[in-house]
């Protein structure tokens, strides 16, 4: 179920969901090093779509270099992070000025405890970072039968 995947899900109500929120909040903030906080950070687009067998995540992700970008899980979280370097185009006859976003991203998708971690595919193309991250059978949705006594 997607609803899993949503980092405040009602399971966790109370002081143990509100100290999460905070923890997250001030590791949030202090992932910035000095001098970043205030520059032109951006956020890429995030697609998730909670397939049968898999996971599938999409970010949209144009302009950046392949080498720039990082993807891994950590504590059963999906972390996707890179840097877009600034870039600068200036012509002098008929003034051409033009402006892009930069700077670094990170962001995070709490995922279902029996992934297949090992199994996980990322492809690059376009622009487009996609994560396939295949479910085990404990995170597949299963049919309970029904009893009548």
């Amino acid at each position: 179920m997607i609803t899993n995947l949503i980092k405040h899900n009602n399971k966790d109500l109370g002081i143990s969901a509100f100290r999460k929120d905070i923890d997250r909040l001030f590791n949030d903030f202090f992932f910035h090093t000095p001098g970043t906080l205030f520059k032109n950070e951006w956020e890429p687009s995030i697609d998730i779509e909670d397939g049968k067998d898999a996971i599938h995540v999409k970010a949209e992700i144009p302009g950046i270099d392949e080498k720039d970008l990082d993807v891994k899980i950590e504590n059963n979280t999906l972390i996707v992070s890179g840097e877009k370097k600034e870039e600068k185009k200036e012509e002098k006859k008929n003034y051409v000025y033009t402006e892009r976003k930069f700077g670094s991203f990170y962001r995070s998708i709490d995922l279902p405890d029996g992934i297949k971690a090992d199994k996980i595919k990322a492809t690059f193309k376009k622009g487009v970072l996609s994560i396939d991250i295949p479910k085990g059978e404990t995170t597949k949705p299963q049919k309970i039968a029904i009893t009548v006594n």
